[in-house]
């Protein structure tokens, strides 16, 4: 039997046992006979031959219709997608919940809508809530200047002094706001009201005394004067105190890793009229940068950390390729090998502790760490990838120079660079002791023969023996 046909006889009997199995549960709930008629029906005509279609074209059909399916999986998995992007923006502004639907599963055309609905309520939602955050947070700054007062808590500082866009705009966020412009506006009433009383009790005391018009002029007169000098002794210090606080931000932007970027968002920092709001804005964001350090300290520590033992491995990489190494004393070659090794083996276990702490972080703050505006992975892949070009660069330039030098050697010949061994003091070798004794014998012979004798050749010959020596001496003698 053929394997079509095999599949062919076992379609019919899954069709066949389908078909026992709804008779079941027909019986069991109890469906009227002429509903089951019905869904029969309904199954034999999407099981049928068309009348009057090949094969073929019943196959190209087929094919098409499964193309144009796919086409639509495929399109609604992606508009689900963009959807629940949506979605979680939208939520992680107002602090609410996903809409309830399950990402892997193909959604139907209502559900899509739904959704889609779901979306353009929670935008409307976040406009309202966040004109209504805009306008709280112009009157709370206004009273707190008439107030001459800052924020203090953690809270007042998220309102006041972050960025518009950051601040979670929740239920709780904006009934907690309310009550606090609600009592900023009690504390000013109060305040004026305190005003009014002590000017009138003065104004009282004034005519209970009978104090002359003059004093209470010259009174006055003082009183501005005062002021006059506490605020000129304000300016003259006030650039000081914005320079001493502008360092101390600076110490803060390296141990939060601030990027450029995030630095020049500051734009405060770079201004060059210093007057008292440029000082109150100076005064909240190193109160702010000191908050996020204390906060998050035991990270910003553990980064530290990895970039000082990153330095480190880099200047011992530069030390065991400089060939002036080998001139150390104390053993301090072993060590910084040693050293380095260890650094090699610690380094990537360190990356993979900070990267568990990195991910609790995120997850607890919702938003991504970074590291002088990169992601903190990404950093240290960047230094390790710039680590490597600079080790390969290195390489490139010795082996240039070995090939220009060996160029030079086949070009004008090889030249000894290497010191040669120096001999150990008071133990001539047996060639000069030769020379010596051969001096020393001939010393009555003539000048010409001395200095053949000094300056003979340096190449290595048997001494001489007894007899040849005689002769040599006599035929120079009757010479």
């Amino acid at each position: 039997m053929r394997k079509s046909e095999i599949h062919a006889a076992e379609s019919v009997a899954c069709l066949d046992k389908a078909l026992g199995e709804l008779k079941d549960i027909w019986e069991e709930i109890g469906i009227p006979e002429d509903q089951r008629l019905q869904r029969t029906d309904a199954v034999h005509m999407h099981i049928k031959e068309e009348d009057g279609v090949t094969m073929l074209q019943l196959e190209k059909d087929l094919r098409t219709q499964v193309k144009m399916m796919l086409k639509e999986k495929s399109a609604r998995q992606s508009e689900l997608k963009s959807l629940i992007q949506q979605d979680q923006d939208l939520c992680d502004i107002l602090c609410d919940d996903l809409f309830p639907i399950h990402p892997e599963r193909v959604p139907s055309q209502q559900q899509l809508q739904n959704y889609r609905q779901h979306i353009n309520t929670r935008n409307q939602e976040r406009e309202r809530r966040h004109a209504e955050f805009v306008g709280m947070k112009r009157q709370i700054t206004v009273l707190m200047e008439d107030l001459e007062q800052h924020p203090d808590t953690s809270f007042e500082k998220d309102a006041v002094c972050e960025d518009e866009d950051a601040f979670c705009l929740s239920v709780e966020n904006l009934s907690a706001l309310k009550v606090l412009l609600h009592q900023l506006e009690s504390r000013k009433a109060e305040s004026g009201a305190l005003c009014g009383s002590i000017r009138g009790r003065i104004e009282e005391l004034w005519e209970m005394l009978q104090v002359p018009e003059e004093e209470r002029e010259s009174l006055m007169q003082n009183t501005r004067t005062k002021l006059q000098r506490l605020e000129e002794l304000k300016e003259k210090n006030i650039e000081r105190v914005i320079h001493t606080i502008r360092s101390e931000i600076v110490k803060f932007w390296e141990k939060c890793y601030y990027s450029p970027e995030q630095r020049q968002a500051f734009t405060p920092y770079h201004s060059d009229d210093l007057d008292e709001e440029v000082l109150r804005e100076h005064e909240l964001e190193l109160e702010r940068l000191k908050e996020d350090y204390a906060k998050h300290r035991e990270l910003y520590d553990a980064v530290s950390t990895w970039s000082s033992n990153w330095t480190l491995y880099q200047e011992l990489e530069k030390k065991a390729t400089d060939p002036s190494r080998f001139n150390n004393r104390g053993g301090n070659l072993l060590k910084e090998e040693k050293q380095r090794v260890d650094l090699q083996k610690s380094l990537p276990k360190l990356e993979k502790s900070l990267k568990a702490q990195i991910d609790q972080w995120e997850a607890a703050h919702c938003k991504e760490f970074r590291v002088n505006g990169q992601l903190f992975l990404q950093y240290v892949e960047d230094q390790w990838d710039q680590h490597r070009m600079e080790k390969e660069r290195e390489k490139q330039e010795r082996q240039m120079k070995k090939m220009k030098q060996t160029e030079e050697d086949l070009l004008y010949g090889t030249t000894i660079r290497t010191p040669t061994k120096r001999r150990l003091a008071g133990t001539p070798t047996p060639g000069k002791t030769r020379k010596l004794i051969s001096t020393s014998s001939m010393c009555n012979s003539t000048p010409n023969t001395t200095l053949r004798s000094i300056c003979s050749s340096p190449s290595m010959r048997p001494p001489l023996s007894s007899s040849k020596v005689s002769y040599a001496l006599s035929t120079t003698y009757f010479t």
